[in-house]
């Protein structure tokens, strides 16, 4: 609380995009209110530049970390967990005003999100595991199956749960080794930029999770047509824009995860289908013997 006759320093909301927080490049934001229609603050609006440039920046990051050991990837969710929690005060103060619920239910929201990520940092080293095999096959060989990062993967995040839908839409992308450019909430924007100061500040490596802030209708279908994109997770678009976004990725023949079709609860048991999603399966043949 500012002490009186003290002037807050207002922070300025940015985006963040390979490590950094640049403001948009056409210079546009928008203005964030509360659940009960209070001004919050101004946030950047992205423009298809920016969505550009966030997805060189996840192509650039993604040879380091899909090379990285699933070890390695887990601890790092872990830290980003740790970090998460340290500033648990000032994410349960935000998702409060986004979600007009009690600083206790907030708080409750945010506990769930730090859950979440050290549940999924803990199948960092195991995914392979489930969805690897090694298959029988008639010949002298063996026939092992493993899975691997699809690429760069585009995100459109849930406009509710602006804190929890976005770690549970996020989290599972980026511990199997892929990389990822977030549209986030646009009517509850203000937690992602937090988290984004939280990744920065960890030791997650600058590109891997890209955070812009403005219209989903606007920025998705970019991202849906975007030739260096290789999956689209759909889970934040209406039934129009998801369907648009469908056609758009055709084009070179991304991966899609469709939105569900009913009201997601994201405190349920996530499962591992949003890691698999995003997964491709490289089988290797080697002669027995040699």
């Amino acid at each position: 609380m500012t002490e009186p006759g003290r002037l807050a320093v207002r922070k300025t909301y940015k985006l963040y995009i390979g490590g950094a927080f640049p403001r948009s490049e056409s210079g546009r934001s928008y203005a964030v209110t509360s659940s009960k229609g209070d001004f919050l603050a101004n946030a950047a609006k992205a423009s298809r530049k920016d969505a550009r440039d966030a997805v060189v920046a996840a192509r650039k990051a993604f040879p380091g970390w899909s090379g990285a050991t699933a070890y390695n990837r887990g601890q790092i969710l872990y830290r980003i967990a740790e970090m998460l929690e340290g500033r648990r005060a000032q994410f349960a103060a935000e998702v409060a005003d986004a979600d007009g619920v009690s600083v206790k239910r907030a708080g409750e929201l945010v506990d769930a999100a730090v859950d979440r990520l050290v549940w999924y940092a803990g199948w960092s080293d195991k995914i392979g595991a489930v969805r690897g095999a090694a298959n029988p096959v008639a010949g002298p060989y063996f026939n092992l199956s493993t899975p691997e990062p699809t690429g760069v993967v585009a995100v459109v995040a849930p406009p509710m749960g602006p804190l929890l839908g976005l770690v549970s839409v996020v989290a599972p992308v980026i511990v199997t080794g892929n990389t990822c450019v977030v549209v986030c909430s646009e009517r509850a924007p203000l937690p992602a930029i937090t988290l984004a100061e939280v990744l920065a500040t960890s030791d997650l490596p600058g590109g891997v999770v890209n955070l812009l802030t403005g219209r989903a209708a606007e920025l998705a279908p970019w991202l849906a047509s975007h030739m260096d994109v290789n999956a689209i997770d759909l889970t934040g678009c209406d039934e129009e824009l998801a369907v648009a976004c469908e056609k758009d990725a055709a084009g070179n023949l991304k991966r899609v995860l469709r939105p569900p079709a009913g009201k997601i609860d994201w405190l349920a048991d996530p499962g591992v289908d949003r890691m698999t999603a995003f997964l491709e399966t490289k089988t290797v043949w080697h002669p027995i013997g040699v």
